[in-house]
């Protein structure tokens, strides 16, 4: 019985992963004045820990990112688009 017991809290345990969520967000990026800024915003998302995907257009000027929410969050994309140059926020 002992070794069924530790058998599945180690299932369960390594399993932890697939409980995660893939979640996505938009972000507002209004500094991307060109058509080479997207690049730059998505080089940044694309760094961060848990990013899946992220699509950047310069029109409307937006991100939307897929992403792991085990792994990252809003607000640290939100960081990853500032320390870029491009400050953004979530839109609503």
């Amino acid at each position: 019985m002992k070794k069924f017991v530790a058998l599945f809290a180690l299932t369960v345990a390594l399993s932890a992963p697939a409980w995660a969520a893939t979640k996505t967000v938009t972000l507002s990026v209004p500094g991307m004045t060109c058509a080479t800024c997207p690049i730059t915003v998505k080089k940044a998302l694309s760094k961060v820990e848990g990013v899946v995907e992220a699509k950047v257009t310069w029109e409307p000027k937006e991100a939307v990112v897929t992403y792991d929410d085990t792994k990252t969050t809003p607000a640290a994309l939100t960081k990853a688009t500032e320390n870029a140059g491009y400050p953004s926020t979530v839109k609503k």
